[in-house]
């Protein structure tokens, strides 16, 4: 096999897309070595959504395209496509990877390893406080391997990877964190598929399989260990969105988000940037980006309770339901909503407008917008159902014409008990009032199945067991959905209360309900029960107790 001496811009889309196949066989394996113990779908959903955008990207680029094409829509797409921390380093890396490749030819050696010089340290100015042992150790590890052995292209691939490969096996020795958990850098677990990808396509080598999940253990309390300056793991939420915004404001919005958290990646340049910040203080760090420019596609997870929908991840958008042909209310309702019978309850109690979005998976303000200016009234109430989205929703009112009230639902439970109380010829204030009061007198908990063996204050978790959440955290663990929900229930029910709602999702079944229904029956006779199938990914029962 003879193998390329340049690169060309043929040769930079197919590693592009073998990167992300790589990344979609790897997501899970990669999403495995995060030290939560519920399912999520962080690092590696992250990656390969922000590799995906750049994908499509490239498919609007015609097959016989210049290189500056390509490079464009490289860095257009992993700027507009960057999601999480891991993604917007990423976007970063591949970015500074083309900004000094050629308009009209080929890449050599020499230039390439230049770049990934360049990229590394465009990566970590792009991070405020960098910390090593994560994706920018493997970036700097591939940068040098590729500068020691740059004669030709094969030797480059390799080198690149290989010094990637070490660096990524050191990184338990970097953070204490890695070392608890017994598992390598996420992060940079998928950068060096970049360089795998990268040996694929110039050196012809085998792509690596992705192992089994059964062999990727994962041991960590339930709060992460202190890992010295730069951790963060006591900041609450992540914080994202694209800011357009003049180049010489940026230096002071940086100085801002440094005294407000962490992990602070910004991107970008010439008026467009993607920004990311760890914080506790939401509010402060969206404000900040309105007084350097205008914001848009806000994101924000909760970190503490980071769940993600998968369902709706691999959708990457927020969908909404087609309009309705009542007429229009003097109050409207937009709900956030999981699952499709989730949606149909709401529609069926009031709800107008549906945005499909979850614990990860927020729809941005424009998404919200969208949605309140479809309903055609001049007021409207969003219920968010979520913590998470509680804060992108407050920011919806300044920018409709229409007047915009949130109801702070922090679950689906709160949000079906808000819509008991919603009355469609009322004022938006007067619902709000009602309905948050409504909301309040419930108890939200849900079941679902831990990925992680962890200790917490409830016993020892194993990867399997079935756990009750409540608001204060894991309540019960057990290997079987109901006992863990009858548990649960057991914790939370208390003399006063009259009614359970229980919400079915996947993973329920009609024998588990009934055996939730037959104990609630037995302990609590006096107890009202409604049972209603929601369809919500990774959560088989949700439960409000009010």
């Amino acid at each position: 096999m003879t193998y390329a001496k340049t690169l060309s811009p043929a040769q930079l889309r197919s590693a592009i897309g073998v990167f992300a196949e790589l990344l979609r066989s790897h997501k899970e394996v990669i999403n495995r070595l995060n030290v939560y113990p519920v399912p999520d779908g962080d690092t590696g959903t992250n990656m390969t959504l922000t590799v995906e955008s750049v994908v499509t990207e490239l498919n609007d680029v015609t097959p016989d395209a210049p290189m500056r094409g390509v490079t464009r829509a490289i860095a257009h797409g992993s700027l507009m496509g960057a999601r999480g921390n891991s993604g917007v380093i990423l976007s970063q890396l591949l970015r500074g990877l083309v900004e000094k490749f050629p308009e009209d030819a080929d890449v050599d050696p020499e230039l390439f390893a230049t770049s990934l010089e360049h990229a590394d340290a465009l990566a970590r100015q792009a991070v405020v406080r960098p910390i090593e042992g994560t994706i920018l150790s493997i970036a700097r590890a591939g940068a040098r391997g590729a500068r020691a052995n740059a004669e030709d292209f094969t030797s480059l691939v390799r080198g690149a990877r290989d010094q990637a490969r070490e660096a990524l096996a050191y990184t338990p020795e970097q953070l204490d964190v890695l070392k608890q958990a017994g598992v390598v850098d996420s992060g940079g677990s998928g950068l060096l598929l970049w360089f795998d990808a990268l040996c694929h396509v110039m050196a012809g080598d085998p792509l690596p399989e992705p192992p089994s999940l059964e062999t990727i253990k994962v041991h960590v309390h339930e709060e992460p260990a202190h890992h010295g300056e730069g951790d963060v793991a006591e900041l609450r939420y992540e914080v994202m969105y694209l800011l357009d915004a003049e180049d010489s404001t940026m230096h002071a919005f940086r100085e801002v988000w440094t005294g407000l958290g962490d992990s602070i990646v910004i991107v970008g340049g010439d008026g467009l940037y993607n920004c990311h910040i760890h914080t506790d203080d939401i509010g402060a760090a969206i404000e900040a980006a309105l007084d350097a420019g205008r914001p848009r596609d806000i994101r924000v997870t909760d970190l503490s309770e980071q769940v993600i929908e998968e369902r709706w991840v691999r959708e990457a958008s927020a969908e909404q339901v087609e309009e309705p042909d009542e007429p229009v209310p003097t109050t409207a309702i937009v709900a956030v909503v999981v699952g499709d019978g989730v949606g149909r309850i709401f529609r069926t109690l009031g709800a107008r407008h549906l945005v499909k979005g979850g614990q990860s998976m927020n729809p941005s303000t424009s998404e919200l917008v969208a949605a309140v200016e479809a309903t055609g009234a001049r007021q409207v109430v969003i219920l968010p159902n979520n913590k998470n989205i509680r804060p992108v929703a407050e920011q919806v009112d300044a920018l409709c014409e229409q007047t915009v009230t949130v109801v702070p639902t922090n679950s689906i439970v709160e949000g079906f008990a808000a819509l008991l109380a919603y009355d469609p010829d009322a004022s938006a204030e007067q619902n709000a009032r009602t309905m948050s009061a409504s909301a309040h007198n419930v108890t939200a908990a849900e079941v679902t199945q831990a990925v992680r063996d962890t200790q917490t204050d409830a016993g020892q978790v194993r990867v399997g067991d079935w756990i009750g959440l409540s608001a204060k955290g894991v309540a019960s663990i057990a290997d079987s959905i109901a006992v863990a929900s009858n548990a649960l229930l057991a914790t939370l029910i208390r003399p006063e209360h009259e009614l359970v709602t229980i919400i079915e999702g996947d993973g329920s079944t009609p024998a588990n309900t009934r055996r939730i229904t037959e104990y609630l029956a037995d302990e609590f006779p006096s107890l009202s029960v409604e049972v209603h199938h929601g369809g919500q990914p990774l959560y088989p029962y949700y439960f409000g107790i009010e």
